[in-house]
């Protein structure tokens, strides 16, 4: 299936508007059955030394997982990047940088590089934008739609139980997600500078852990 990059509902919509407040509902729905804060995590304790020198989220949305991370990691720096305003709910003990994810990752280094459900928003030519970005962190963590009809299928089952947005925008994701081998291509993850693991989950995710040799 070829890769197609659509404009989603809910990033054309104020942080207000109803369908937006339906559609992070929904969103955090899909994230639990697919398991990716919980998968994001796991991988995040397997590098110590590295998220001790800070989490940073691009594309994270209401922060959910930085919360997360917050209350099992209390010592770690944690910053998220977001076009979006600060929840006014989220932990002060967690940074937010409203701007553009590029401007942000150019005056940013870290431990380990997060993003959820972000990546896929990015045509080829802007997502290799980030290929030299890459290189001011020590580990990428990162979970995108597995773009199969398989999960394409499994998707409009879900349709009747999501809100307007949310049936639109969840096929456009599939359609504009990834296939294995894909992303550290366009990311320009070199073989002898890093070590990439891929792995492909049934609930439609494809998850991919890289970190520096």
């Amino acid at each position: 299936m070829q890769r197609i990059v659509e404009p989603e509902i809910l990033d054309q919509l104020p942080p207000g508007h109803p369908d937006v407040v339906r559609g992070r509902f929904d969103l955090r729905v899909i994230n639990f059955l697919m398991g990716s804060e919980r998968w994001m995590a796991r991988q995040i304790r397997e590098f110590p030394e590295a998220r001790a020198r800070g989490v940073l989220e691009i594309g994270a949305g209401q922060g959910t997982f930085l919360e997360r991370l917050a209350k099992n990691h209390a010592s770690v720096p944690l910053m998220a990047c977001d076009l979006a305003p600060r929840p006014g709910w989220l932990s002060e003990e967690i940074g937010w940088d409203q701007r553009d994810v590029f401007e942000c990752l150019d005056h940013s280094s870290g431990g380990i590089l997060a993003a959820n459900l972000f990546l896929h928003h990015f045509e080829e030519q802007e997502l290799r934008r980030f290929a030299p970005l890459m290189r001011n962190f020590e580990v990428l963590c990162f979970q995108e739609p597995w773009r199969t009809a398989q999960s394409l299928m499994d998707a409009r089952l879900m349709l009747p139980f999501v809100g307007r947005a949310t049936k639109h925008d969840m096929v456009v994701s599939i359609r504009a997600g990834f296939l294995p081998g894909e992303l550290p291509d366009v990311l320009g993850l070199d073989a002898a500078d890093w070590r990439v693991r891929e792995e492909t989950s049934w609930r439609g995710g494809l998850r991919m852990l890289a970190y520096r040799l």
